[in-house]
């Protein structure tokens, strides 16, 4: 086994973040809020071009607050992609809302429209639609805003994974009517945790904001007329989040480097086909994944235990909610008839590779070599 660890993707630090962290502590700015919180909320919003942000301390609370917002209650149902992880879901049933999954299609691994339009036939009154940039590839935007614009029915975009990435030349998140960002350690760029939510409407930011600093309200004592929750982002990982910003072209063009690596090192080898990428966006290629084709002996276990072998961490596919134990009671809508749904074919077949910005030319060789091996190359 190799000495060194090869990661799937680990934070990475430049320096410049210590320098807006120095600044929180010199100041004395360490709580939920401050001069790093608000500068973050306006450069993130101003790299994708929208007009409102609120920082908060994850995603997945990003992901509540956009529900409670669109007043998702108890009942109301809410489609979902089903390939996809865990966080995405969690909130909906949070509220007693009840998640209804929608299957993937093969060109970008994404929200099927075909199967959400049948999902409005099955149900047509959803409270929300939330779509997910799997990876960091846009989904078909286009058609899935066109059913939900023609439902009346607003989409919150999960651009979880998807920072950086563009469909026809406007970044992801700021599509639908809220748009969500994670800064976790395995992020594109990272607050060591943290997240954000997006809007071209004001008042949703505003309602975020005033959500996630427990609903308090605006009265000299402690008065609430409302729930709300602990959710805000702190001035120190605000600062983090600062300084990776700086390097986030930096990371993207890195990842879309290490996808176009591996697809050169497979070519030759028919039985492996990398995730697909839309033809009408740009990709920030967070993870590069790879499915196995059906009938090849090798499985993706053979795969990654062989990397493990040599101290390289790669990952599962995640595995599409609709088949998690935890979501059973829940619907599932695939345009796929009585076949296998195509997100489950995707999770069987498939794996993610180490797709670490600060892997070496070494580090992609021993990868590569090692996975070419598994194939008999």
């Amino acid at each position: 086994m190799a000495a060194k660890k090869i990661y799937l993707s680990s934070p990475t630090m430049h320096g410049e973040e210590q320098k807006f962290v120095k600044e929180a502590f010199d100041t004395n700015w360490v709580a939920p809020l401050g001069p790093n919180v608000n500068a973050f909320e306006k450069e993130l919003a101003d790299y994708v071009g929208i007009s409102h942000a609120s920082a908060l301390s994850a995603g997945t609370a990003a992901i509540h607050l956009a529900l409670k917002i669109l007043g998702v209650g108890e009942g109301d149902v809410v489609f979902v992609s089903s390939l996809t992880f865990s966080a995405t879901c969690n909130p909906i049933v949070y509220e007693k809302a009840v998640p209804v999954f929608i299957d993937s299609e093969e060109e970008t691994w994404n929200m099927d429209p075909a199967a959400l339009r049948l999902a409005f036939e099955k149900y047509p009154n959803p409270k929300a639609v939330i779509v997910v940039h799997l990876y960091g590839t846009p989904a078909k935007l286009d058609e899935i805003m066109a059913i939900c614009e023609e439902h009346h029915v607003p989409l919150i975009e999960d651009a979880a994974e998807s920072l950086g990435s563009t469909y026809k030349g406007k970044y992801t998140g700021t599509f639908g009517k809220i748009g969500i960002y994670s800064f976790n350690g395995n992020k594109i760029i990272t607050t060591s945790g943290g997240g954000m939510l997006v809007s071209a409407d004001e008042e949703i930011t505003k309602k975020a904001t005033f959500l996630a600093t427990q609903a308090r309200d605006a009265a000299r004592h402690y008065q609430h007329s409302q729930i709300g929750y602990n959710y805000r982002m702190s001035n120190v990982t605000a600062g983090i989040g600062r300084g990776q910003m700086l390097h986030l072209d930096e990371h993207k063009a890195r990842k879309k480097e290490i996808y176009r690596q591996y697809e050169e090192a497979f070519r030759d080898i028919p039985e492996i086909t990398l995730n697909p990428l839309n033809k009408d966006g740009d990709a920030n290629c967070w993870l590069t994944g790879m499915v196995i084709a059906k009938g090849c002996k090798v499985t993706p276990d053979d795969v990654m235990d062989a990397l493990e072998a040599e101290n390289i961490e790669s990952r599962p596919v995640w595995k599409p909610m609709h088949l998690q134990p935890v979501f059973a009671e829940y619907d599932f809508i695939t345009a796929n008839g009585e076949g296998q749904s195509v997100s489950a074919d995707i999770f069987e077949r498939g794996l993610c590779l180490p797709s670490d910005v600060k892997n070496t030319a070494e580090d992609m060789e021993l990868i590569i070599k090692t996975v070419r091996r598994c194939f008999g190359r």
